[in-house]
């Protein structure tokens, strides 16, 4: 007989991956239950809990989550994404390094795209990204036409319909961890507390 609706945002990584099995069988088992879901970067889904404009967010720890309730709900590794022409394709990883001198089609992520630069800029140098493009999709077309070589979640590489190379980013820090946020788990309301549970047990 719990009725509401529960305002939760998700980076692109949680999207494509996690959170859709998982809140197929809430919504399910909660048929008086509805979600506000929305995609956003991880810095902006941080911004609009702070703000109360949500109540449960995932994010990747690439972003400043000190103001907010954390729990690792899932794990996220970063890819390489080439043509099989490509002179990485034939690797079994690629480190981060080796990407430094090729032309990038981006995805537009505003976390992801500072966090690379970061670890760019530690070595000494920058990306070359010739375009941010927002679907998985049109990324995988340039990619596979030639324009250049793509940085993005496992997830999300995995649905790519086009037959290209996909290569683990090399770094330990490629690792990255999804966590499910929030002002105050104790606090929310009683719909987004159920399933702020659901997400934490049913965590990889």
């Amino acid at each position: 007989g719990l009725k509401g609706r529960i305002r939760l945002l998700s980076n692109t990584a949680a999207m494509a991956g996690f959170l859709p099995p998982r809140l197929c069988r809430f919504l399910a088992a909660h048929p008086d239950l509805a979600i506000d879901l929305d995609e956003r970067p991880s810095v902006e889904i941080v911004q609009a809990l702070v703000d109360k404009r949500a109540d449960i967010g995932v994010v990747a720890d690439i972003t400043e989550l000190t103001t907010l309730q954390t729990h690792a709900i899932a794990s996220d590794q970063l890819v390489v994404v080439a043509g099989h022409g490509h002179r990485l394709a034939r690797q079994a990883d690629v480190a981060f390094a080796e990407i430094l001198s090729e032309p990038i089609v981006g995805m537009a992520d505003t976390a992801l795209e500072t966090h690379l630069a970061e670890r760019a800029a530690r070595l000494g140098r920058q990306l070359d990204c010739r375009i941010q493009l927002r679907t998985t999709e049109h990324v995988a077309m340039y990619v596979e036409a030639g324009i250049g070589v793509s940085i993005m979640s496992a997830a999300l590489a995995r649905g790519i319909r086009r037959d290209l190379a996909i290569l683990p980013l090399a770094e330990a820090w490629a690792v990255r961890r999804l966590y499910l946020c929030a002002r105050d788990f104790a606090a929310l309301p009683q719909h987004a507390g159920l399933l702020a549970r659901q997400l934490m047990e049913n965590a990889d």
